[in-house]
């Protein structure tokens, strides 16, 4: 074996074939099916906004070993993604929509329009389309041309009055108008659906007067997503992060994807007008930002759609009785999606308005746009409490929305903390300090995903809400660390022994619990370990895992994306299983369960186990103390190991490999067992 490790990206581009499985599956049903697709488009194009441009710059850096491994990889990334887009033509036009004809519902796809929608669709395109066209000359006199990140565009081949080839470019207006127009046909009871590409392919003629068409070309390009940001900030970091998006369109070039068919030497003219000649040239299909599938519309789609599952609320409190009296004699644990977020809501609700709370901390990652908690935040403030908000501006893609709130917080008199130099605050906590009987009693809120009430209803998540002395005493510590801004090694010492921190004790302690269960399997007692994360790549922590099945200890991964572990190779990691699930759900919370002889330790929090996590990030995973949690988390992770439905084994040889199921052997989908599990 060459490596040791998975290559992260392409282990990555697995998960997202993983997702395009779920595209392909006829147990789906219809529309959700079309949400998958949407999301493996999704996906891929983050993938080039994010990591393409950190593998072209590692490239660039001309170290022999380094240029070779990266022009490898890169080989085999085109390789896989060409394989994986082959793949989705063939699902898309070989079943989703032979399915949508028998539904009477036919989406025009590579299709002219039909003669007899044609007066109805140009009434469209002069009512609704044409007013938010630009179209643009490329002219060789003119300076180049900046065309916007992820923006749909037409290339169109124009004869002028003399006989002349001209080439212009034409916006495909997708953020202002819907991608799709619908048109009934009320003889047959057929709805047609089409392409606002095609509505102005159609019309072109009505933009270029004077010209004939030629042809015309979709494309994108897809620009790198990265902020210039320094370690040391100058001035204001909000002001900074402020003007560095408004440069994220115009950003890095990345990937240029068009339409099959360009005559070459029109190809190669256009890549050096639009600069693009450091970006990878992609063949595409006809259409690109596929990702819009999800917005077909579709009425009476009920049916077409997974069937909602309620959240539970048998752990929500009573309404009588104030949640911090509840948790100063019980913790609560909320399992999102399967049950309801209100008592996660409701701490900081009543926090807001009972008088007897001082004080609030609270992290801030990715928040509703319209967020209750943190118009909370804001009601408290205004109500005379001490508010304390720790914003991370360097949220990727929701660095205006924190901008934003951070505003408005600020304007109410909430003590904001930005974000730290060199690091990401990922952690999920906040703490209420609660005057009780002329003392101080702290609460502590502790999560394995956001503060956000709408990815709450899609992501599995995990959220403690306890009055566990220690536990909330090392949160305070964390908070007042925060307010100093400065890196932990500028900070100086500080003691954790309860919550395991990203920069203080994580790696370490994960490292003694790994050792903990090699000494157990030494002593030849049974060990084991079982790990839930979203991604896994530092070589550290894996190598550890490598040791630990070579001592006889039994690991068990649950891992959704990036999995740099290499799972069932013998003398290395034969005792090592990984599988991923995708469901309708999205896997997100992190669990990890220790055996320890019998008395199993288990820690939850926002750490997935990659280098940015372990290196880069102040993360926080915090202990599950309460028996009957314990319990139902175990039991939970157990219906996952048990799902021969809709996970897939990791072999190694990076395949997602459908899980084998005999004959009187029960369907076990452990999404659905769980949330019977919390129904209970």
């Amino acid at each position: 074996m060459e490596s040791s490790f998975f290559d992260r990206d392409i282990s990555w581009l697995g998960f997202n074939h993983r997702v395009l499985m779920e595209a392909a599956d006829d147990t789906v049903p219809l529309l959700e099916r079309f949400k998958f697709l949407s999301i493996y488009s999704a996906n891929l194009d983050e993938f080039y906004r994010v990591r393409m441009p950190t593998l072209l710059t590692v490239k660039k850096l001309e170290r022999p070993n380094v240029d070779l491994h990266f022009t490898s990889v890169l080989a085999a990334i085109e390789k896989v993604i060409i394989n994986q887009m082959k793949d989705l033509g063939a699902i898309l036009t070989e079943s989703l929509l032979p399915e949508l004809k028998a539904q009477k519902i036919h989406l025009l796809y590579n299709e002219a329009i039909p003669a007899f929608l044609q007066k109805q669709s140009a009434a469209y395109f002069y009512n609704q389309v044409a007013g938010f066209l630009q179209p643009v000359f490329l002219d060789n006199e003119k300076p180049l041309l900046l065309v916007e990140n992820n923006k749909l565009q037409l290339l169109v081949l124009l004869i002028n009055n003399a006989g002349e080839e001209c080439n212009a470019i034409v916006n495909i207006p997708v953020d202002s108008l819907p991608r799709f127009y619908f048109i009934d046909d009320n003889n047959t009871g057929i709805r047609f659906i089409i392409f606002l590409d095609d509505i102005i392919k159609a019309n072109l003629d009505k933009i270029f007067k004077g010209y004939s068409i030629k042809e015309s070309y979709s494309f994108k390009i897809t620009r790198d997503a990265a902020l210039d940001l320094d370690d040391e900030y100058e001035g204001d970091i909000a002001d900074k992060i402020q003007q560095q998006l408004k440069k994220r369109d115009s950003g890095l070039a990345t990937r240029f994807l068009y339409q099959p068919g360009i005559p070459l030497r029109l190809l190669y003219s256009v890549i050096d007008k639009l600069n693009l000649k450091n970006a990878k040239v992609v063949a595409g299909g006809n259409y690109h930002n596929l990702k819009n599938l999800s917005e077909i519309p579709i009425t009476n789609k009920s049916h077409f759609l997974y069937a909602p599952w309620k959240p539970v609320d048998k752990e929500e409190p009573t309404i009588e009785q104030p949640i911090f009296d509840t948790l100063a004699v019980k913790d609560i644990m909320v399992h999102t999606p399967y049950q309801s977020y209100y008592p996660v809501i409701r701490f900081f609700n009543e926090a807001a308005i009972d008088n007897c709370v001082e004080e609030i901390y609270v992290t801030i990652y990715r928040v509703a746009h319209d967020s209750i908690i943190v118009n909370s935040l804001i009601s408290a403030a205004k109500n005379g409490k001490k508010v304390t908000v720790f914003v991370e501006l360097k949220a990727r893609f929701d660095e205006e929305n924190n901008l934003k709130w951070a505003a408005k917080m600020k304007e109410a008199g909430v003590k904001i903390i930005y974000s730290i130099p060199g690091l990401k605050v990922h952690a999920k906590v906040a703490l209420v300090k609660r005057k009780e009987n002329s003392r101080l009693k702290y609460y502590g809120l502790f999560s394995t995903g956001n503060f956000n009430e709408i990815t709450s209803g899609f992501y599995t998540d995990h959220v403690l809400l306890t009055a566990y002395p220690d536990m909330v005493r090392e949160l305070e510590l964390l908070f007042t660390f925060f307010s100093f801004r400065v890196t932990p090694q500028k900070y100086g010492e500080l003691h954790f022994d309860r919550l395991l921190i990203a920069q203080f004790n994580l790696q370490s302690q994960f490292l003694q619990l790994i050792d903990r269960e090699i000494a157990l399997a030494n002593q030849g007692i049974e060990a084991g370990i079982t790990i839930k994360l979203n991604n896994i790549e530092d070589k550290v922590l894996i190598t550890k895992l490598y040791q630990a099945s070579h001592a006889g200890v039994r690991i068990k991964l649950i891992v959704r994306g990036v999995c740099c572990i290499i799972p069932g190779v013998v003398n290395m990691s034969e005792n090592i299983s990984v599988i991923r699930i995708v469901d309708r759900y999205l896997e997100h919370g992190r669990i990890f369960i220790f055996n320890n002889n019998g008395l199993p330790l288990i820690f939850m929090g926002s750490a997935d186990w990659m280098n940015k996590n372990i290196y880069y990030r102040i993360e926080v995973c915090f202990p599950v103390y309460d028996e009957k949690i314990k319990a139902t988390i175990i039991e939970m992770v157990n219906s996952q190991l048990a799902d021969n439905v809709k996970a897939v084994q990791l072999n190694e040889q990076m395949q997602n490999i459908s899980i084998k199921v005999d004959n009187n052997q029960p369907l076990i989908r452990s999404q659905k067992l769980i949330y019977n599990l919390l129904n209970g």
